[in-house]
């Protein structure tokens, strides 16, 4: 069985896919939502990024092809988005983290 054909990963690729669609369709409001649900998109922000950071590592620690060409996949498209070459991935995540903690304490009561 290849990496992606795991029931496992298969599900948290989903999982993943269904909150990114849920982050993008109020990213574009989120400063006039009211404070309850910032806080909940942040929320929602912070369970993608952890399920991102535990897929890249799932990636990392393959030895199969596929997994590792999307591992190469994800890193040229952080380059393209202007992360430096070779930039470690858990450093953005820990970056992301902390980002997502100072927003949260921006909000509102």
């Amino acid at each position: 069985m290849t990496f992606f054909e795991s029931d496992i990963v298969r599900k948290e690729m989903t999982e993943i896919a269904e909150l990114q669609q849920e982050v993008l369709g109020r990213v574009f409001n989120f400063e006039r939502l009211p404070p309850e649900e910032q806080r909940r998109h942040v929320d929602i922000m912070e369970q993608l990024l952890e399920k991102q950071r535990v897929m890249y590592t799932r990636m990392s620690l393959s030895d199969d092809p596929e997994a590792l060409a999307m591992k190469e996949e994800i890193l040229k498209g952080c380059e393209v988005m202007g992360l430096p070459p070779n930039m470690d991935l858990n450093t953005f995540f820990s970056g992301m983290t902390r980002m997502l903690d100072q927003l949260r304490a921006q909000i509102k009561s």
